[in-house]
């Protein structure tokens, strides 16, 4: 059967796409520039298509990486068997930076990217140089999210059935801009190919269906809020925190009492919802520019 090009679809200025095989199974990823490795970890049912604003303004000064990661949105199901409970998926994201061979990696995280990042941090801190938390959970939030009514992901989940009704709405144009899909996470309309390679897998591809329900299944607060405490307790890696000055899900409240916990300087994204690499690309790649080499931002 010939691919749906509004599944496999990807922003050419991501730059080249590639594959790699890593225990879980294959990995789609892009790369683009030369220079201080910077690799993109997203959340659930997005894809790299979220980093494409800011590639472009980075990658003149850094190498990008910017992989599809199986939660829901993907192109190439991992192993039927892979591991994708939030250790597995850190040791996912771990394994690839191991095996492209990387170095002095700054790992950015957004959404539950950041959750999956801490993750990284606190068990894989050998393959990191640095963390960027961007809008994700803190010790003080639920994983999946409370606010917008995110929590149903994982509920819906106990059911192959209940978990494929939850996504159809999500065929209709109007229903993306809805709190409880994307809504709350982009404050401006998402172009519509973008949009169609986020949710067009889930809807259409069995395979990737099974991957997006083990891993939004396998999520709880307790995975971040242990990885939390760790990373405040031994501070493994330099953190540096970019939150959305008007996020709904991840509040910046929470975001400003675990900066403090963990010592680490707090940027926001002003007129940005928790996707700051869509809303604000022009703010978010100079502030994580700035985060990767250490420089100071400014307040």
């Amino acid at each position: 059967m010939a691919a749906d090009p509004t599944n496999t679809w990807r922003d050419p200025a991501l730059g080249e796409p590639h594959e790699v095989r890593l225990p879980s199974g294959p990995v789609r990823y892009h790369d683009r520039g030369t220079g201080p490795v910077l690799v993109f970890a997203h959340g659930y049912l997005v894809n790299a298509n979220l980093w494409r604003k800011v590639v472009p303004l980075l990658a003149e000064d850094f190498r990008c990486v910017t992989p599809d990661l199986p939660l829901g949105a993907h192109v190439v199901p991992v192993n039927r068997a892979a591991d994708l409970s939030p250790p597995g998926i850190a040791r996912l994201l771990a394994d690839l930076v191991r095996e492209l061979g990387l170095d002095d990696v700054t790992l950015i995280g957004n959404d539950s990217g950041g959750a999956y990042g801490q993750l990284v941090a606190a068990n894989h801190p050998e393959v990191l140089g640095r963390l960027v938390l961007s809008s994700c959970e803190t010790p003080e939030d639920t994983w999946p999210p409370s606010p917008g009514g995110f929590g149903l992901l994982k509920a819906t989940a106990a059911s192959a059935v209940t978990y494929r009704a939850l996504y159809q709405p999500l065929r209709l144009r109007r229903t993306w801009r809805w709190r409880n899909t994307y809504g709350w996470l982009a404050k401006y309309p998402v172009d519509d190919r973008v949009m169609n390679s986020y949710v067009r897998p889930v809807l259409t591809r069995p395979e990737i269906r099974f991957d997006g329900r083990k891993a939004i299944g396998a999520v709880s607060a307790r995975y971040t809020r242990d990885a939390a405490e760790r990373l405040i307790r031994r501070r493994p890696v330099p953190v540096r925190l970019v939150w959305a000055a008007e996020d709904h899900v991840f509040p910046l409240e929470h975001a400003k009492r675990y900066a403090t916990k963990l010592g680490a300087p707090l940027h926001t994204v002003a007129d940005s919802y928790t996707y700051v690499t869509e809303d604000q690309p022009a703010q978010a790649a100079k502030l994580i520019a700035a985060c990767a080499v250490d420089r100071e931002t400014g307040p």
